[in-house]
């Protein structure tokens, strides 16, 4: 079930879903019991609820008729999808081969995969839960193998260790 409601501070209209005990107005924030709000229209169809929200919104701006000589929701959304152009359709008429683009993004995917499975903290975080006590350089030899400059990791250190997720002692690091 779907109901139109209206707040009564602000006058905002919004659709709610089901019988909630308790509902947030989106607008001004203020929370009432579902109860106590004004329910302009309830329905099972959720498209309808919209159709009516609109509605009363036009109205309020004086835009009423306006809003009547306007297609449904499903009606408007059915066109735009027919009225879309297919990507590789708009590539092949401005002469781009679509082929080619779908190489060179498969291109692309491979390079990034290969590099996003782990971002740089994540390679130090790794280095200190993989090893056991590790010393900087342990963790510098670690991160570098993985392609992580050594200035990199020592500031990472340095930072997680001032932020107290990293302890140092006698030269050697711990996650903790």
């Amino acid at each position: 079930m779907y109901a139109v409601v209206g707040c009564s501070d602000c006058q905002a209209l919004t659709i709610v879903e089901g019988r909630p005990e308790t509902t947030q107005c989106p607008r001004c924030g203020k929370r009432r019991k579902f109860e106590k709000l004004k329910t302009f229209v309830e329905t099972d169809d959720e498209e309808h609820a919209r159709e009516v929200r609109s509605s009363m919104l036009a109205n309020r701006q004086g835009e009423g008729e306006a809003f009547a000589e306007l297609d449904s929701f499903a009606e408007m959304e059915s066109q735009v999808e027919e009225a879309v152009v297919a990507d590789d359709e708009y590539l092949e008429a401005s002469g781009i081969d679509s082929d080619e683009v779908e190489a060179a993004a498969e291109r692309v995917e491979n390079r990034s995969a290969s590099t996003r499975g782990s971002s740089r903290k994540d390679t130090v975080l790794a280095a200190l839960r993989d090893l056991d006590r590790p010393t900087e350089e342990e963790v510098v030899a670690y991160a570098s193998d993985e392609g992580v400059p050594a200035e990199y990791v020592r500031d990472a250190l340095d930072k997680l260790t001032r932020r107290g997720e990293v302890s140092e002692s006698r030269g050697h690091y711990r996650l903790l």
